[in-house]
């Protein structure tokens, strides 16, 4: 399952590759894709 996550978490690369230099912009990135995640993975197929 935690081999699932890192999986869909690399398919955004600014989370794959860090380029923002500020912490709370990679953490704010960070969240916006764990929500898009969560938000397809329970969309009603």
């Amino acid at each position: 399952m935690v081999e699932r996550s890192h999986s869909w978490m690399n398919r955004f690369r600014r989370i794959l590759i860090r380029w923002e230099k500020r912490e709370d912009t990679y953490l704010a990135m960070l969240h916006l894709a764990l929500g898009i995640i969560t938000w397809f993975h329970f969309l009603p197929k």
